[in-house]
């Protein structure tokens, strides 16, 4: 096991230096820059604001600075938040996109396990087909119309939860279930097909003759074997999840670090851009990591090193 986490801790490393370099060399080959465009600065000025941020140095330069920066976790000043630095605006933001992104993800979790199982249960009749048409829609309707949909139908017509910004517990209901509906419904659909074939099992029928209910059977003997899909989703979902709050926060007026990413972009900030981007490709290969472990702790059969290699 420790020989198989030291080759997975390398890899991570090798995955974050290459992940650093291509984000470094795709925004530097971009067009313009962050004093360039529609905000025609003076010449003599621009070319002091790059000279500031080391922007006028050769571009090898720059890279080995910027390594030298991920190394001791200083990840620059932001080009058009004066007071801030990078670092600053992921500690300001990620706290709140993380506590929307574990909301999410809980929703999505319980959720899609309570529909799939439901849906499995009732094989074929009309709890299956509401649960598979939930799941459909989860699937193709984008996070951005369900935002807005959300928006019009429970803040403006009934009232219910604010319309935006992040203050009190209503704030958080909305977004998260906006975030939340597509991986909601692979994972319902992924427990439901589990589930049908794990309830047709000679195990499951032997359970069945002796007299075992359906509720013993389930939890006891089918959920956990159904379950094992499920957890290997769990990276993927990670990573969906921390994409699709990008948009949303920025729908819902959230103060999150995804939100800080779109603006970002708009305005070709490259340190937030590049520090953001490595921040979360941290979080998610460490994510994957914890799902390999998580898989063995489910299954004892299956070895920690058996994982990666699936």
């Amino acid at each position: 096991m420790l020989r198989y986490l030291g080759k997975r801790i390398i890899f991570m490393f090798v995955s974050l230096f290459l992940i650093v370099t291509a984000t470094f060399f795709l925004m530097h080959s971009i067009p313009g820059g962050p004093f360039t465009g529609e905000r025609n600065v003076p010449p003599e000025i621009q070319k002091a604001l790059e000279a500031k941020y080391n922007l006028d140095l050769p571009i090898s330069q720059q890279y080995l600075l910027y390594l030298k920066g991920i190394a001791t976790w200083d990840l620059g000043p932001s080009f058009t938040e004066k007071s801030s630095t990078v670092n600053d605006m992921i500690n300001r933001g990620f706290p709140v996109s993380a506590h929307l992104g574990l909301q999410a993800l809980l929703v999505a979790i319980f959720g899609g396990i309570s529909l799939g199982v439901i849906a499995a249960l009732y094989h074929n009749k009309w709890q299956d087909y509401s649960a598979m048409l939930i799941a459909v829609l989860g699937l193709s309707v984008p996070s951005f119309i369900l935002a807005s949909f959300y928006q019009y139908f429970f803040s403006i017509e009934l009232g219910w939860f604010p319309i935006a910004k992040w203050e009190t517990w209503k704030h958080t209901v909305l977004p998260t279930f906006a975030l939340a509906a597509s991986p909601l419904a692979f994972i319902a659909r992924l427990t439901r097909s589990n589930m049908i074939e794990i309830m047709g099992q000679d195990y499951i029928k032997t359970a069945k003759s002796k007299g075992l209910s359906t509720f013993v059977i389930t939890v006891k003997h089918a959920i956990r074997n159904a379950l094992l899909p499920v957890i290997t989703y769990l990276g993927p979902l990670s990573a969906s999840i921390l994409t699709g709050a990008f948009v949303v926060e920025r729908i819902f007026g959230i103060p999150g670090l995804g939100r800080e990413f779109v603006i970002s972009i708009t305005n070709r900030d490259y340190t937030v851009i590049m520090g953001t981007t490595v921040f979360y490709a941290m979080i998610l290969v460490v994510m994957v990591l914890i799902v390999d472990i998580a898989y063995t702790l489910i299954d004892p059969r299956i070895k920690l090193g058996d994982v990666g290699r699936e």
